[in-house]
């Protein structure tokens, strides 16, 4: 992919220091609260066409925003995976000390790509990987090649899932976490579904949170939580509650704060923690997506979803077929919205 300035992408002159040259295209050691700044005194005269970086991996150029992320994905699954974590270090060494010191999980999302770059990633040191498609999911997780391939692998579901398609999830060999209960009634089913498979371990869930308040967007309203971790701890003993996961809205503006979306799924863990006396390190926070998670982890987050600036951009007319349970507005202007 050439860059808006000329030349390709992935070898572009950084802005901040036009005679360095890296990997990526820019320096992505900026932290997410300087964006405003750096984009400002990198910009051109009065404003003009000029160019900037930020802590999310993003240059601005005469022909708008495009994504460091992506060009890493063009070069291959290898070097991508190399650049996130570097990112996610770099995100780690800026984040406060007074929030629990919890090395993030990254989640690496290949919904709609084929088995053999799961393999890729797996050979690259990549063991936890997600998806948002229960049928998609069951089908990659069973494939034999990845199987017998990928030995270690952890599969997170990360879409919504309705209770008829509950007992289809908990056949898929491997399956590690399931971060999107919104509803006690989810809560009992998935209970239920996995005493009777017999797994003589608990299944790690996280609840889901609807911080942004979007009717778009599944998920607990923030009241609801402390009752919903509560019923599950109680009520469904093959299941360990671990953590809230938020999906929140698109496109913040970070020259104007911290999103605010993270900021109550921090407020809700806050409260669930002091109600219920649970440590804070031991409630994980699943926000951040590829163009977030070096924000989302500097403000707390323990669990990142990023699936196109590792794969590369998704052809979504080649996806498999939704699941009954994802055939509904809700879910899907959330798929639409890419890890």
């Amino acid at each position: 992919m050439a860059s808006p300035r000329g030349g390709d992408s992935h070898d572009s002159p950084c802005p901040a220091s036009p005679s360095l040259r890296v990997p990526i295209g820019c320096d992505n050691s900026v932290t997410s609260s300087d964006w405003a700044t750096q984009s400002r005194d990198w910009a051109g005269p009065e404003g003009g066409a000029g160019w900037g970086c930020g802590g999310l991996g993003r240059c601005v150029g005469p022909q708008g925003m495009w994504r460091a992320g992506s060009m890493s994905a063009e070069l291959g699954v290898g070097f991508a995976l190399r650049s996130v974590n570097e990112r996610v270090q770099q995100a780690v060494a800026r984040r406060p000390r007074d929030l629990p010191a919890i090395q993030p999980r990254l989640v690496a999302v290949s919904k709609t790509k084929p088995a053999d770059m799961v393999i890729e990633a797996y050979g690259h040191g990549q063991r936890t990987f997600g998806e948002n498609y229960v049928q998609e999911l069951l089908e990659k997780a069973s494939n034999p090649k990845i199987l017998s391939s990928c030995p270690e692998i952890k599969w997170h579901f990360i879409g919504h899932l309705q209770k008829q398609n509950v007992n289809k999830l908990m056949a898929v060999p491997n399956l590690a976490m399931l971060e999107t209960v919104d509803s006690m009634k989810l809560a009992d089913k998935v209970n239920s579904s996995w005493q009777k498979k017999g797994s003589p371990e608990r299944l790690k869930v996280m609840v889901q949170i609807n911080t942004s308040g979007e009717e778009s967007k599944h998920g607990l309203l923030p009241s609801e939580t402390v009752a919903t971790v509560e019923h599950i701890n109680a009520k469904c003993p093959s299941l360990e509650f671990v953590g809230l996961m938020t999906i929140g809205s698109f496109g913040h503006d970070l020259s104007q704060g911290p999103n605010p979306d993270f900021q109550v799924l921090l407020s809700v863990r806050e409260e669930l923690c002091k109600k219920l006396n649970i440590p804070a390190d031991q409630v994980e926070l699943s926000m951040g997506m590829s163009m977030d998670f070096q924000h989302a982890i500097e403000v707390g987050s323990t669990n990142v979803r990023v699936g196109s600036t590792i794969f590369g951009e998704r052809d979504y007319s080649k996806k498999p077929a939704l699941d009954k349970s994802t055939a509904d507005l809700k879910t899907s202007a959330e798929v639409t919205q890419a890890h």
